[in-house]
C-alpha cells in the first residue's frame, strides 16, 4: 500500500513538472514573438533558443527562428528552419506560410506555389494566401491561373484592393492596358486623394503605353503634387511631353530627375535626345558623352551619329553606325539610321542592301518595308 502511495507521488511530482516545463515554455514563445514584433531581434533568438534548449523540434520556436531569419532577408536559413518544423510537425500552418513566403522571396516562385497551395488545403478562405497565390501566377506569367485566383478573391471581398491592383499589373504585364486601366481606375472610386501613389503612376503608364499622353499626364502630376520628386511621376510627365513632341517640356523633367541622380545614363540620352529634336547639338553632344563617360549606351552612340549625320558628317555617322550593328544586329532602327546616310551621300546601292541586310535576319518591321519601299529603284 505504502509502494502504490510512493509511486503515485513520483508521478505527481512528473506531472507537476512537466505542467511547469509546459508553462514557462509558452510564456517563452508568448514573449519571443512579441519582442519579434517590436523587432528586438537578439532577445526573441535568445526566447526560442532557451525553448529549443528544453526541446530541440519545438513547433513555436523552430516558426519563430524561421520569422526571425526571414524577417532578415536570411531566406535559405528560414527555409530550414520551417522545414525541420514542417518534418516533426506536418500541415503546420505557419512553417507553411513562412516557407512560401521565403520561395518567393528567393524567386522561386513555382515552389511557392507549390506550398501555398498544401496551406490553402488546410484554409482554402485565406484571402492573404490567395492573393499571394495569384502574385506568384503572375510572376511565372501563369495569366490563367493568376486571374481565377485574384476574381475568386473578389468574390470573398468585392473591394479587396491586393487583389485589384494584382488584376491591373496582370493585363498590364501582358500588354492589355485598358484591361489594366479597368481595374486601377477601380481603386480611385471610393477615395482618390488616399489611393497608393503607385496606382497613379501605373494609371499614368497605361496612358502612356496607349499613347494618350494628355490623360497620363494629369496622373502623372496628381502623384507629383504628392511626391515631388518621386521618379516614376518625373519619368511619367517627360515621357508623355517627348511623345507629344514637346520637347522643352520634356527637358524640365528629365533635368528634374538628373538633379537626384546625376549619373543616370538612361536619363542622359534622353535629355540628349531632346536638346537633338530641338537643334542644339552642342547641348545634345554634352549629355551624350556624360553617358558614355559613365558607361557605353548603344542610344547615346546612336545619338552622337545622328548629330554627326545632321552636322553633314556622314563617314563619321557611317562608322558608328556600322560598328553598332555588329553590336546589337536586331535593332532595326540602326538599319534606318545607316540607309538614311547612305541615302544622304548618294549611295541609293548601299541603303537598300543596308535594309535587305535586315530583312534577312527573318524579322519583319514596317519602318524597315516603308523605307526600303520608297528608296528601292
Amino acid at each position: 500500500m505504502n509502494e502504490i502511495k510512493e509511486s503515485e507521488k513520483v508521478n505527481a511530482r512528473e506531472a507537476g513538472a512537466g505542467n511547469q516545463e509546459f508553462t514557462e515554455i509558452s510564456d517563452l514563445s508568448k514573449k519571443g514573438y512579441q519582442l519579434l514584433k517590436e523587432n528586438k531581434i537578439n532577445e526573441a533568438v535568445e526566447c526560442f533558443n532557451r525553448i529549443l534548449a528544453v526541446d530541440d523540434n519545438n513547433n513555436y520556436a523552430l516558426v519563430g527562428m524561421g520569422d526571425v531569419s526571414r524577417k532578415q532577408g536570411g531566406f535559405r536559413e528560414a527555409v530550414a528552419y520551417y522545414q525541420r518544423c514542417l518534418d516533426y510537425h506536418p500541415g503546420n500552418n505557419y512553417a507553411l506560410f513562412g516557407l512560401a513566403d521565403c520561395y518567393k522571396g528567393l524567386n522561386q516562385f513555382h515552389k511557392a506555389i507549390d506550398i501555398w497551395e498544401q496551406y490553402l488545403l488546410h484554409d482554402d478562405k485565406n484571402i492573404t494566401v490567395l492573393t499571394r497565390v495569384a502574385d506568384a501566377y503572375r510572376k511565372v506569367r501563369d495569366f490563367k491561373h493568376s486571374k481565377v485566383v485574384y476574381l475568386k478573391v473578389l468574390e470573398m471581398e468585392e473591394k479587396n484592393p491586393y487583389a485589384i491592383i494584382g488584376l491591373g499589373h496582370l493585363h498590364y504585364d501582358f500588354k492589355e492596358y485598358r484591361d489594366a486601366l479597368f481595374y486601377w481606375e477601380k481603386m480611385l472610386q471610393d477615395n482618390k486623394s488616399a489611393v497608393d501613389i503607385r496606382v497613379l503612376t501605373s494609371i499614368g503608364n497605361c496612358h502612356r503605353k496607349l499613347k494618350t499622353f494628355e490623360d497620363g499626364i494629369v496622373y502623372f502630376e496628381m502623384a507629383l503634387q504628392r511626391e515631388p520628386y518621386n521618379f516614376y511621376a518625373l519619368f511619367g510627365l517627360a515621357d508623355c511631353y517627348r511623345g507629344m513632341n514637346q520637347q522643352d517640356r520634356s527637358l524640365d523633367y528629365w533635368n528634374r530627375i538628373l538633379e537626384q541622380d546625376p549619373r543616370n545614363k538612361v536619363i542622359l540620352t534622353r535629355a540628349g535626345d531632346a536638346y537633338r529634336h530641338m537643334g542644339n547639338y552642342e547641348k545634345a553632344i554634352e549629355y551624350y558623352e556624360r553617358a558614355l563617360n559613365i558607361e557605353f549606351d548603344t542610344y547615346a552612340v546612336l545619338g552622337l551619329a545622328v548629330v554627326a549625320k545632321a552636322q553633314g558628317r556622314f563617314g563619321e555617322a557611317n562608322e558608328s553606325l556600322r560598328r553598332l550593328i555588329q553590336q546589337d544586329p536586331k535593332n532595326y532602327r540602326l538599319y534606318l539610321e545607316l540607309a538614311d546616310c547612305y541615302m544622304r551621300m548618294n549611295e541609293r546601292r548601299l541603303a537598300v542592301e543596308t535594309l535587305e541586310d535586315f530583312q534577312k535576319l527573318g524579322i519583319r518591321n514596317n519602318g524597315i518595308m516603308e523605307m526600303l519601299e520608297k528608296i528601292k529603284p
